[in-house]
């Protein structure tokens, strides 16, 4: 089976090191005030639906496959898990709904339904582990991360965003995973980097947040007679 132009940091000759140390300054700033901006749209954000284009890269045979869709997003907080839902256009229909680590993709076409956990999966259930990160709170990427701030960028759509490159504290599945963070505080991109190097790149667009969204809008409904592989 199948989540900017950079800013160049000029260092005048003349000021020597304490030019040097005036630009980590600015750069430090510059992630603390939007790390605050993050919080604020955390504590704020119930809901959240938009359009979402999936980028899987098989870094072994350099091929590069895109998914085209909609989202449904209801972030973890400490009394309920992540509930996700895409249903994507492109390449072909399919729905797929993550709630906390368990996910089910239904393949209407081809009349296919497979289970399993999200955190081992090796399919297009890795979106939501993409997407758990456009949810994050700043403790969390302080309790989980250490990061770097990459500089300011453009993401495809013309959204403005700081670039953070986030490398775990303890033993995950992935090695790296890079976040795209807009002057509101809101991550518009999302991306893991596995161990081979083989990427999962979420972008979000026409983003609509605390919008009404039921529990039951995760329930991905197929034929009784459909046995899951799991």
């Amino acid at each position: 089976m199948k989540i900017f132009s950079r800013i160049g940091f000029f260092a005048i000759v003349l000021t020597g090191v304490f030019g040097t140390v005036a630009v980590v300054e600015t750069s430090a700033q510059r992630t603390t005030e939007i790390l605050k901006r993050m919080d604020t749209r955390y504590k704020n954000m119930q809901t959240l639906q938009a359009d979402i284009t999936m980028e899987k890269r098989n870094n072994q045979i350099d091929e590069t496959d895109v998914s085209i869709g909609k989202v449904k997003y209801i972030p973890k907080t400490g009394k309920r898990v992540m509930y996700v839902r895409i249903d994507w256009d492109k390449p072909a229909p399919e729905s797929m709904s993550v709630i906390g680590d368990k996910y089910v993709i239904y393949r209407k076409e081809q009349g296919v339904v497979y289970e399993g956990t999200a955190s081992k999966a090796k399919n297009n259930a890795k979106a939501g582990n993409a997407l758990a990160f456009l949810s994050m709170s700043r403790k969390e990427l302080n309790d989980n991360y250490t990061y770097r701030d990459l500089g300011v960028e453009t993401v495809k759509g013309g959204t403005t965003a700081l670039h953070l490159e986030l490398t775990p504290k303890t033993a995950a599945t992935y090695k790296l995973a890079h976040l795209w963070i807009d002057k509101d505080g809101v991550p518009v991109m999302a991306r893991i980097v596995e161990k081979n190097n083989d990427t999962t790149t979420i972008l979000l667009s026409n983003l609509a947040m605390n919008g009404s969204i039921k529990g039951s809008d995760f329930v991905i409904d197929y034929p009784k007679s459909i046995k899951p592989i799991k």
